[in-house]
Formats: C-alpha cells, structure tokens, sequence
C-alpha cells in the first residue's frame, strides 16, 4: 500500500520526494518505496463560472442579478486539467492507502488541496504536513509531526467561506455595476478599498492649495546656525514682512545661549521580515514593485532553499527555532556578512528577547529568516542577490544593540527673539553598523560645536528662507502596502480596528497581486515609484456605497473568517451575511436608495 504526498507546486514536491527518497519517475509524479509524490500547480480547481449553472447566464443581464447559487460548485483550470486528472488517478488508486496533504502552510494551501479533494471525490484518510521551511531537515521534522486531515476543517471552513463570498460579492457587484455604468468595472471587497484610498488621496493632492510661509535662519559666530521659532515653537512665519523685521533685527547683534538640553535616545534594531515588511523595504530601497519581491522571495525559498517561508504575516520566531539560531549564523560564510556575524557567533548567549521570539504572535508561520543552506551568493541573480541581502542583513541586525546616539538642542536669544539649534551624536552605532554601506546624512545628523549656557555669541547673517507647504505625496507601493496592512486607522469600530489589526485588506500573500490587478484592470498608472488612479477609479468609487469603499466591510469580514477558524461561528450564517450584502450591492446598482441593513461578515 502507498501514502501520496500532494504538494502545492512541482518544485516543492521535488524537495519533498527527495527527502521521502522518491527516485522514479512517473506521468506527473515521483515514486519510490511506500511514497508516491505528485503535485498541483498552484489552484487546480476553481468555482463554476455563473453560466456553469444556467447557460444563460453568459450574457450579462440586470434581470438576473443578484445570481446566488444553491450550492456553489467546482471544475478543472483547463490549462492544467491533465495534472489534475493525474492526480485523481493518483487519489483513487486501489493501492493509496492514506494521503498526506504538503500544499503551502496557511488558509489558501489548505483550500488548493481541499478542492483537488473534493473533486476528485477522494475519500482516503489526510494527513497534513505543516512546514515553514524546505530544507531537508524541516520536511524531516514536519514528517514526524503530522496532524490528522481533519484537525485542519475549520481552516477549510474558513477558506472556503472567504473563496466563496469573494465569488458572491465581486461576480454580481462587478455586473451590477458595470451595467449601470456601460463600460467594465470589476469590484472586489479587497481591491475596491484599496482604490478608495488611492483615489482620496489624488483628491486630496488635487484639492491641496499650496501657502506660502517663510523661515528665518540665523548663523552665529560660534559656527553654529539656527531657526527662528515663536514662543509656542512654530516656525513657519505667515508673512514675509515679519519674517524681514526679524531678519534685520537680529542681524550683527549679540545673542546669548539660553539653554543647552542633551538626550541620550535609543533607536531599536528592526524586526524580522514579513512578506509586507520585505516588500516595503524592497520598495524603498531597490524600487522593486511588490510582485517582484514576492516572486523573488519565492525563488529564494523554493530553488535556492535559502530563506523560510516568504508568504507570512508574522515578524516573530516561535521557541521551537530559537536553538537554530547560532548555526544558521555560523552558517552565513560569504563576505562581508562573515564579519558581521562573527560578533555574534562570539557571544556566550544571544542576546533574544520577545521582540525575536514571541509564541504568542507567530501565526501560520514565523517571520522571514535565512535556512542556514550554504550555497555560493554568486549563484543567484543580481536581484535575488538584492533580496537576499536585505534578508541577510536584517536577521543579523535583529541581535544587535540598540543603536545610541544624544541629541543636543539649544536656545539661543538675539533682541528677545528665539532660535532653536539641533544636532546630534552617535554613541554606539550598534546595528546600524549593519548599513553604514548606504547610510545617508539626514537633518540633524551634523553634530553641533561645544556649547555652554549663558555664552556670548554674534549673528554673522540672517536669512529668509521663502517656502510653501506641501501636498501630501502619492503613494508609492511601500505605502500603499503600509495603509493596507494598517487599514484599521481609517475605521471607528474599536471590535473592527483589532480585526484589521490582525489581517489588514488582503494579506501579506495577496497585496501585490491586488495591486496588479488595479493596474491591469486599467484603475491604477504605475509612474516609477508612484501610484496613481485613473479617471475610470475616480468614476468607480464615486458611484460606489461607503460599505463597498470603506475597509470597515473587509474588518468584519476578516472577523468573520477568523471566528469561523477558530469553530466560533457557524459558517452558514456568515454566508447567509453575504448573500444579503449581495443584495444590497446590486440594488445599489439598479440606483435603488436603500440602505443596508447589515454588512457581510456581521454575524
């Protein structure tokens, strides 16, 4: 009798067959011993089509919306239906005896293997293998620690509910309002309020008056320089008369310094890596788009084995890994990580506390962090060189100290009238040592000369300093993915914001998908770093309820997802919550002026 091992892609089921010493090969699959090892291709299986169920239903028609099927059902990806009738084949043979599901580890894996499951009309024995790493010795250590299938059916339960109500709402909304507007507008409970944010902030930029305000900076002859700030510490002056007067009153006068404050600050070392996090900093720092460091990433862990799991939401270390911790340093060889491990390895104990290792706040799966494979970085592309070096460099800052610094200000007084100075002193670079490569000087980095209260000094020139206030900046995809994940700061609910807190709109997996889509669905303009909506955005969310725009739909949904995960809420009644949002959608589409009485995911 044989156990088939299903992973979610070929490269995994490579991984995995090599670990189970599957050598042979066969018609989409490998064997060896008591194992048979196949694989999907990503989603094999999705949901019916709305003509699946009614013919008719391929011509897009007011009158037949809301379409709300009794019981939703499945068919084959057509270009890979020949993977999946291998491993139908594969499921149903007399000789499986017991099937051990190795999709990913999270909501969506879980669906992918569910799907293939149920279409297949499978009813062998699961069992789930659950790992966050591709290494040999991870899929030895998942192997003898599997769980039964069904300790994983409130997570199905989950997924499907989120698969199923994604169909419901983006299918009749999409028609709907489509219809109503004559040209396509696909809607999506993710990707709609994530336009919205889009859109208000071009509508901010493009409501933005700009005003004029002037500064005035004076330099003294102690070689220091300062600005001007009222008594209540503004400095911006609202005219430019005023700001002359003060100039030339204080000019080749004597000033005397008031007072001179210096505060020790102490700037924490970054946390791990979650997919969002590595995105954002991929963003900023190499103007990579978020698909771009996703399928790196993905790279990174699937071909190279260098990294854990990219698709988590999580910057924490679950206990179980902490003894991984040194060997993985000393595993880091190559030049110049090998001397900024080496202060580590030297230590007697590492130096981790719970902003490293939290159970409590490990997910699915603990945050990005390297394998400890050794493989030559000259082998990788220069953008996975890229990518693999922020993640590098990152996990060795996270066991550095504190980076401190002071920061002296002082006052200084010409004529009654104030100027503040700042500068600051490093200390301990601590680990920021880890990117003096790229380290660029800000404002206020310049150290000031010794300074002493109640010292004499001169003003050797005064100058205005015309400016004007600025608009607020578009968002680049750094941003977006911040005001995505952080959605819960635009809502009122105290219950809503804790659950946009926990998943955001979308997750770490799925945000820049939706960002491509905005982009190919002709919503977004991607201009270098910046993100822009087109007019057919602007028309979509201005035509659209405040229960389809507003991430406070999404929160409970997620809320909802999660209670159901969790065997807190029955999966009927958050659908039934969907349906009647569905409703609500398509009168508002048919330009009805009710209002909803409940939004989806409230039960």
């Amino acid at each position: 009798m044989k156990t088939l091992v299903i992973a979610e892609k070929p490269s995994v089921g490579r991984d995995i067959a090599r670990v189970l010493k599957c050598t042979v090969k066969g018609d989409g699959y490998l064997h060896g011993g008591n194992y048979i090892v196949s694989w999907a291709i990503g989603h094999l299986v999705s949901l019916n089509d709305p003509e699946d169920y009614n013919p008719g239903l391929k011509r897009w028609n007011k009158g037949d919306l809301p379409i709300l099927p009794q019981e939703m059902g499945l068919k084959p990806i057509q270009k890979t239906q020949a993977q999946l009738k291998i491993l139908k084949k594969l499921m149903n043979a007399r000789d499986t005896r017991e099937i051990i599901c190795a999709t990913d580890s999270g909501r969506e894996g879980e669906l992918i293997f569910r799907y293939i499951y149920k279409w297949a009309k499978c009813t062998k024995p699961v069992k789930r293998l659950w790992i966050s790493s591709l290494t040999d010795a991870a899929i030895n250590d998942g192997l003898n620690k599997m769980k039964d299938g069904q300790d994983y059916d409130k997570l199905y339960a989950s997924a499907r509910c989120r698969a199923e109500a994604d169909w419901l709402v983006g299918m009749n909304a999409t028609r709907a309002f489509t219809l109503k507007n004559g040209e396509l507008l696909p809607v999506g409970r993710v990707q709609t309020p994530t336009l919205a944010m889009l859109v208000n902030r071009k509508k901010e930029i493009d409501a933005f008056v700009p005003k004029d305000y002037w500064e005035v900076e004076a330099t003294f002859s102690l070689s220091y320089t300062g600005l001007w700030i009222s008594a209540e510490g503004e400095q911006k002056i609202d005219t430019k008369g005023k700001a002359d007067a003060i100039a030339a009153k204080v000019l080749y006068q004597e000033g005397n310094i008031d007072s001179v404050i210096t505060e020790e600050k102490r700037q924490l070392p970054p946390q791990l890596f979650d997919l969002t996090e590595l995105q954002r900093e991929c963003n900023r720092r190499l103007g990579f788009a978020a698909s771009k460091t996703l399928t790196i990433a993905q790279a990174l862990y699937e071909k190279h084995k260098l990294i854990t799991y990219p698709r988590t939401d999580s910057r924490y270390l679950s206990k179980d890994i902490e003894p991984k911790l040194v060997p993985t340093l000393q595993s880091i060889q190559d030049a110049p990580y090998t001397n900024l491990a080496a202060p580590l390895i030297s230590m007697s104990k590492l130096p981790i506390t719970t902003r490293i290792v939290n159970d409590a706040k490990v997910t699915d799966h603990h945050a990005i962090i390297p394998t400890g494979a050794k493989k030559p970085i000259d082998s990788l592309t220069e953008d996975e060189r890229a990518v693999y070096d922020r993640i590098l460099r990152n996990f060795l800052a996270a066991f550095y100290p504190a980076h401190v610094y002071d920061v002296t200000s002082v006052i200084t007084s010409v004529m009654k009238e104030r100027f503040l100075s700042k500068g600051r002193v490093d200390k301990d670079l601590g680990w920021t040592v880890i990117y003096t490569h790229e380290k660029k000087s800000d404002d206020g980095d310049t150290p000031l000369p010794q300074l002493s209260r109640g010292t004499k000094t001169n003003t050797d020139k005064a100058e205005v300093l015309a400016k004007k206030t600025q608009p607020p900046k578009p968002y680049t995809e750094a941003t977006l993915l911040s005001a995505m994940e952080n959605a819960g700061r635009f809502v009122e609910d105290e219950a809503l914001k804790e659950a946009l807190k926990a998943s955001g709109l979308g997750t770490p997996a799925t945000r820049a998908a939706i960002i491509e889509k905005l982009i190919s669905s002709g919503y977004v303009i991607r201009n270098k770093k910046a993100l822009a909506p087109t007019d057919k955005a602007v028309g979509l969310i201005e035509m659209s309820p405040p229960e389809l725009t507003s991430p406070e739909t999404t929160g409970k949904w997620e809320r909802g997802l999660k209670r159901i995960a969790q065997g807190e809420l029955d999966e009927d009644r958050f659908m039934d919550s969907i349906k009647r949002y569905v409703l609500y959608l398509v009168k508002w589409g048919d330009k009805a002026e009710t209002k909803s009485s409940e939004t989806a995911g409230t039960a």
